[in-house]
């Protein structure tokens, strides 16, 4: 009897544990920092921390090495600073992975009915899909993103589809923005798009801006193509309407991702090693040279110096070095540790570059409304201040910065180039696409560069794509000339 009413006992204090321990689960187990449904503001933020990092670790990992900002330390074999390019996956997989949620934003704006979510998702789609293509030539886009549906082996669309279907995109992003609205749920961290400053939205009228200016990037890319695309009127059309099409004018416009450094959305080097960060990598003579020559302010920001006979100096090393070679570890100049945690290494488009293009339409006879000149000075300057340095008084007057106004096209259009070379510090690929097409700057080639390297033109497709999508890679290898290399030029670099 008394196993009995012990054994009643025991269910009893189980089933009043049982019921106190229930009766607030869900409100215990609920997080109150979470959102409790997916709104295009929750998207947008996570998805413009996310691609950043992507495009600015590429800018670290690949285009500092192949365009002789940094080398190894010791390399001996391969490397991209040798010209061996392999297949690429990193930005493949990471890109068209944060298209998916570009999509998602926007079909929720069409629902929701949220015209500038969709314009600025539609300038991010735009942006994501001209480095892809410019980093691989045709690529699939009218059939990606459609897993959901079904089709898990989506078509290659040629370079040129892809690029009208961009600038159409950019246009109707241009259309769509209202300056009148916040956004509803939040979530830009790019602009102050958020809420209204009296009756107007400053975030969205630099939304706008960089709309524009990625759209002039963009065209500017395409000049050899004018006749297949409308290059020239389009460009006009922007130059010649600054309401309808404004464009970056001053530093305030600058796309660039703004890192808070407070948990999630951290500089993706905040805890990088010393090791890592700097010790495995040196600056090069080709970037360091110069700087050192002029004087260049960005090196405090940008370099360590090291101590040479008792003198600070900034050194670089070579790039594409035989083999046999190293370099020992303190004795070259590599990043700032102030970068790891910069919050404004998240660049996409700066007003900077804005002046380089529109000095070189200058050069090419566009009415810019001011001269080749006054373009490259203040695409300086404006470097300059992106990076909270103060220009010396007498840079822009000194021997190897001057403007060679009374030189042929071609050597302004030279100096103009790398100029834009050093604004172009930490952005993505686009560097190398100016060299590509431009074939400025001039980089000296390494001794232990092997004579049947040479300097890039794209990067061939991730291997898995040949046994994934075998039909659809085939058909887009033949259409880019039948090799699937680096060798081979994309359609606006022929």
């Amino acid at each position: 009897m008394k196993t009995y009413k012990l054994l009643y006992l025991q269910i009893a204090i189980l089933s009043c544990l049982f019921v106190s321990c229930t009766k607030n689960f869900e409100e215990l187990n609920t997080d109150p920092n979470r959102p409790k449904s997916v709104t295009p503001g929750v998207m947008l933020s996570q998805m413009q921390y996310r691609i950043v990092n992507s495009s600015i670790g590429s800018a670290r990992s690949f285009t500092h090495e192949l365009m002789q900002v940094d080398a190894p330390r010791s390399s001996n074999s391969g490397g991209v600073h040798r010209y061996y390019i392999t297949a690429g996956t990193g930005v493949w997989n990471s890109f068209y992975t944060y298209l998916t949620d570009i999509e998602g934003i926007i079909a929720l704006s069409d629902k929701l009915g949220e015209k500038n979510y969709k314009a600025i998702a539609l300038v991010y789609k735009s942006w994501a899909y001209s480095i892809l293509t410019d980093l691989y030539g045709d690529i699939p886009y009218s059939e990606a993103i459609k897993a959901e549906s079904g089709n898990f082996q989506p078509k290659f669309d040629s370079q040129k589809e892809i690029y009208t279907k961009i600038l159409s995109d950019l246009t109707l992003a241009n259309d769509l923005f209202d300056d009148t609205k916040a956004l509803s749920y939040g979530g830009d961290y790019v602009y102050p798009s958020n809420s209204l400053a009296g009756s107007k939205n400053i975030g969205i009228q630099r939304w706008k801006k960089f709309c524009n200016t990625l759209r002039l990037r963009l065209l500017l890319r395409l000049s050899k193509r004018q006749g297949e695309i409308d290059v020239n009127s389009q460009i006009n059309t922007i130059l010649s309407d600054a309401v309808k099409y404004p464009v970056f004018t001053s530093n305030a416009d600058d796309g660039i991702f703004r890192y808070p450094n407070v948990n999630p959305y951290y500089n993706p080097n905040y805890t990088a090693r010393q090791l890592d960060w700097r010790n495995e990598n040196y600056y090069t003579k080709f970037f360091l040279n110069k700087m050192n020559a002029d004087n260049d302010p960005r090196r405090t920001v940008w370099a360590l110096p090291i101590t040479v006979g008792g003198v600070s100096v900034y050194r670089g090393i070579e790039s594409g070095y035989p083999t046999t070679s190293s370099y020992v570890v303190g004795q070259n100049s590599s990043y700032t540790d102030d970068l790891k945690t910069s919050s404004y290494l998240g660049v996409m488009i700066t007003y900077a570059e804005e002046e380089f293009i529109k000095a070189e339409l200058a050069l090419n006879g566009f009415n810019t409304g001011k001269t080749p000149k006054t373009h490259y000075e203040n695409g300086i300057a404006a470097s300059m201040t992106q990076w909270g340095v103060v220009m010396p008084a007498n840079y822009l007057t000194q021997s190897g910065v001057i403007f060679n106004a009374a030189g042929t096209n071609d050597d302004q259009l030279q100096q103009i180039i790398l100029q834009k070379y050093y604004a172009y510090f930490f952005v993505d690929f686009q560097a190398w696409f100016e060299k590509r097409r431009t074939g400025y700057p001039i980089l000296p080639r390494g001794a232990g560069i092997p004579v049947e390297n040479t300097f890039p033109n794209r990067i061939p497709y991730p291997t898995y794509l040949q046994s994934l999508n075998p039909d659809n890679y085939n058909k887009a290898v033949a259409a880019i000339g039948g090799k699937d290399d680096s060798n081979t030029k994309v359609w606006w670099g022929k």
